[in-house]
């Protein structure tokens, strides 16, 4: 044969039906990309060809590299649970995944097991191999081999040829890639196991879920595993019923949520906070019912496009659904007047409470519940003002994220395979929030395929005080919905004109922030977001009166006070509130009540003498700056 030549990471190198592999020199390579697409390290080189490599520490490594150690992890179960049903194993953010059938639920004792034949199978340094055939030969191979899933999976593919992996005894069907061998997975933790529905469909059979995590090197796993432990001590649900905040209850059935008086008042505080921020940037409140005809659903498309995801009820024989959106309220205050183009722009906003159905199985507290409240706000704009609207959006979230101590980064979600409107209008829409950005000097990435189905959007996420991600605000640009209600506005020309509709959150769903909110801080809130900012305390029943009348004139000043003046130890009952999280402790004892000052114990333990009105204006100092 003939040389050949590649360039390979910048390097013209000569070759001779060889595959990429022969010319990696660098250990830390598990994959290439040709043309764009990953491939095998396995993969034949091909003349005037630009291979790039892909090591374990980037992302798409990261994710060859898990999805390498899921079919390890069905290897090792394959080996020890032979009457085991394997049916998909995907690489996720946080690790990896694989859903089995099995006769009973996997114990953690299997889980360790599990865990020790990974290590075993990875020392063997098994190939992993690819091979294509026919789609009708895997069919028959997988039923041969008992595995019904498999079938299942590829009568729903429609191709000729479908590709599979082996390695050992192990084949699973997978596009692939993966690394060249298991000898590559070096780093790896088995994390739980969970029910999860085949296909994701209630009405399927239960499966048993095995996840876990892997990275390119002992050190990253180490750091990520001791994240977790972090995670475990701030989960807000354990902190929401430590701390007296909010409470779920059978009765009330999942994802329904109970604000008990601190979590109202956290609440309360946070949404007080929200409103004075869309007041001073020109917004007008509003409030929407929490149910509409189900026409106008069908007008704004999510009878066509959302309806599995919401509720319905029949009133005087005609049928309603409860929102699962205030966009269509505001569309009909719109509509109810005529609006000429000195009105605009429009900005109605409204603390609007939703109810979508989410499944059971994946409801999760506050940060996924079934009814929830968003901080939503629709602009209505001419198109020549709507940059300037989407950037006066951009810089309210960076405003209001800064308050709370959070990190943010963009990405812009495009046209979902469900969506409205001409891709022409998507095109527009999408253009509209990339160049915002752009005249903003912000980076972003693009998220393919995850717009709302009316319109793309920036996704806002924040990175919380461990270094977790999570999606809050976001703005969404939409030509459809003022085309299916047929909103106008008059122009200066006398002529009717079709203004530009944006959809934004800022918090989000207000349960899922302060779900963020309670694991980003620990549960210890600064001082102005405190549910109690302090708590007075005397030595012994001579001071009570005093603490008492303490305790009122703080109250006076508008502060948050509780009062202990239980028969206990000061120690005890400082060590108490501390772990309720309290900010600050006041000790009256004899000598504060002489000089009419306490004694001011910080949260985190240190401790000074003031008076009651230097500690007012120190609370009231700590009020954001809107």
């Amino acid at each position: 044969m003939s040389e050949i030549s590649i360039n390979l990471d910048g390097k013209i190198i000569a070759a001779a039906g060889s595959q990429i592999r022969d010319f990696v020199k660098n250990p830390n390579v598990i994959a290439a990309r040709v043309g764009g697409q990953l491939v095998d390290l396995n993969t034949p080189v091909v003349g005037g060809e630009t291979v790039e490599t892909v090591t374990a520490d980037s992302a798409d490594g990261l994710n060859i590299l898990r999805h390498s150690t899921a079919h390890l992890m069905a290897e090792a179960v394959m080996s020890l649970f032979p009457e085991a049903r394997p049916t998909i194993g995907p690489a996720t953010a946080e690790g990896f995944y694989y859903d089995f059938d099995v006769p009973q639920a996997f114990s953690p004792e299997d889980l360790a097991a599990i865990e020790q034949k990974m290590e075993e199978i990875a020392g063997q340094d098994k190939p992993f191999e690819r091979r294509e055939i026919a789609r009708t030969a895997a069919i028959e191979m997988f039923n041969a081999k008992g595995e019904p899933y498999k079938v299942e999976i590829l009568d729903g593919i429609d191709a000729v040829d479908v590709s599979l992996y082996e390695q050992g005894g192990f084949v699973d069907l997978c596009r692939g890639p993966h690394v060249p061998s298991t000898g590559k997975l070096k780093a790896f933790k088995l994390l739980s196991v969970a029910g999860a529905y085949w296909r994701g469909d209630e009405k399927n059979k239960m499966l048993q879920r095995i996840y876990g995590t892997a990275f390119g090197d002992k050190k990253q796993l180490k750091s990520y595993l001791n994240m977790l432990e972090e995670a475990k001590k701030r989960d807000h649900r354990k902190l929401g019923r430590e701390l007296e905040l909010f409470m779920q209850s059978e009765e009330a059935g999942p994802g329904l949520i109970l604000f008990q008086p601190k979590g109202g008042i956290l609440r309360y505080l946070v949404e007080e906070f929200d409103r004075k921020v869309h007041l001073k940037r020109g917004y007008d409140i509003v409030y929407g019912p929490n149910m509409l005809r189900d026409k106008a659903w069908y007008i704004s498309g999510h009878m066509d496009n959302y309806k599995e995801n919401m509720y319905f009820t029949v009133i005087d024989e005609q049928s309603y659904a409860i929102k699962p959106m205030n966009c269509v309220s505001h569309l009909l205050m719109y509509r109810s007047k005529v609006r000429s183009y000195r009105d605009l722009p429009l900005r109605f906003f409204e603390l609007g409470t939703v109810t979508r159905h989410e499944k059971s199985g994946v409801v999760h507290g506050l940060l996924r519940a079934r009814q929830f409240t968003q901080d939503d706000a629709h602009i209505f704009c001419r198109p020549d003002q709507l940059q300037d609207e989407i950037i006066g959006v951009i810089d309210m979230i960076h405003d209001v994220m800064q308050v709370f101590g959070f990190e943010y980064h963009m990405e812009v979600s495009t046209k979902p395979e469900k969506a409205v409107g001409s891709d022409d209008v998507w095109e527009k829409a999408t253009k509209a929030l990339m160049e915002a950005l752009d005249r903003k000097g912000l980076p972003y990435e693009i998220n393919e395929g995850d717009g709302a189905f009316y319109g793309p959007k920036i996704d806002v996420k924040i990175k919380d005080a461990i270094g977790r991600e999570w999606q809050c605000a976001t703005i969404q640009c939409d030509f459809n919905l003022p085309e299916r209600f047929d909103i106008s506005y008059i122009g200066a020309d006398g002529e009717k004109h079709r203004p530009v509709m944006l959809h934004r959150v800022i918090l989000g769903s207000v349960e899922r922030f302060l779900g963020v909110l309670i694991e980003h801080y620990a549960g210890a809130f600064p001082v102005w977001l405190a549910p109690v900012q302090a708590v007075v305390m005397n030595i012994t029943d001579d001071q009570a009166d005093y603490a008492k009348s303490v305790a009122d004139k703080l109250k006076a000043e508008g502060l948050r006070v509780e009062t202990d003046l239980r028969n206990e130890k000061v120690g005890f009952k400082i060590r108490e509130h501390q772990l309720m999280k309290v900010p600050y402790m006041l000790v009256a004892g004899d000598r504060e009540m002489q000089d009419s000052t306490v004694n001011v114990r910080e949260r985190g333990g240190d401790q000074r003498t003031m008076t009651v009105d230097e500690f007012i204006e120190l609370v009231k100092s700590a009020e954001p700056k809107l």
